[in-house]
């Protein structure tokens, strides 16, 4: 990434948009530099790294005192028995055995009836969250693709059809839509340094990735929904499409598309 500048009247200078100084990534694309909310990012991030290190050297701190303790749940259980017997009965001849076996099985029943009653509950919770996932994720993520203006300006699939294509590539994350690449990786905003790209942007670099690409954006010399002209090889005028574009397409469309001689590509 490096300044852009331009030259005027033999003297030269950064350029500047909307106050910013302007760069240019490796790939060509210019990005105006915001500098006062990249300061602002990092400060932030190093408070929060510095609240999460305090946090931790305090619960590892608290955490010394239990050392050599495996099972807390059934050292509860075992002093709340010892503290219920009858201390007399401690000192009586052959019952020392019988007292640490009845310690013992408390303490494993104990045990066995708290480990049934958190499954039972992580079970119940799972489920409700499986739930809430899916409806977060028909709203947030889905609505995100209906509504953007990327797709709708800058591809020929529909909101639905490009989510079939591209949707894998998004999750919910503290309430956030975040997208990832295919590697999995969090993409990030060129613009704002340090921030996650919102979806438009993540979008345009999720599209720019794409092997496809041609067959979906608007303007690029091919047939709407995804097809491509002739490729040069020598079938002159031959319609072809990419197989996943195609698959993205509702019924109807990939009704038309068959009747009108489209040939498939992977």
């Amino acid at each position: 990434m490096k300044l852009k500048l331009v030259t005027v009247e033999g003297k030269t200078y950064a350029e500047v948009q909307d106050g910013k100084p302007v760069f240019v990534h490796d790939d060509g694309k210019e990005v105006a530099f915001d500098a006062v909310g990249t300061v602002a990012t990092i400060t932030r991030l190093n408070g929060e790294a510095k609240t999460h290190r305090e946090a931790k050297e305090a619960a590892e701190t608290k955490l010394k005192a239990f050392e050599g303790i495996e099972d807390g749940e059934a050292a509860r259980a075992a002093l709340e028995t010892v503290k219920n017997l009858d201390a007399g009965k401690l000192m009586e001849a052959g019952k020392v055995e019988e007292l640490k076996a009845g310690i013992k099985k408390a303490a494993e029943e104990s045990v066995a009836a708290a480990n049934k009653a958190n499954a039972e509950a992580l079970a119940a919770e799972k489920a409700r969250g499986d739930k809430l996932e899916l409806a977060l994720n028909g709203e947030m993520i889905g609505g995100r693709f209906a509504r953007s203006q990327y797709v709708g300006d800058k591809l020929v699939l529909p909101g639905p059809a490009a989510q079939k294509v591209f949707g894998d590539h998004f999750k919910i994350e503290d309430g956030k839509v975040v997208a990832y690449d295919a590697a999995g990786n969090k993409l990030f905003s060129r613009a704002k340094p340090g921030e996650i790209a919102e979806f438009d942007e993540a979008m345009e670099i999720l599209v720019d990735a794409y092997p496809y690409k041609d067959s979906i954006l608007k303007g690029t010399g091919h047939k709407g929904d995804g097809s491509r002209g002739s490729q040069g090889n020598g079938q002159g005028g031959a319609k072809t499409m990419s197989r996943q574009a195609f698959d993205a397409l509702d019924p109807a469309s990939k009704s038309a598309k068959i009747k009108e001689g489209y040939t498939l590509t992977e």
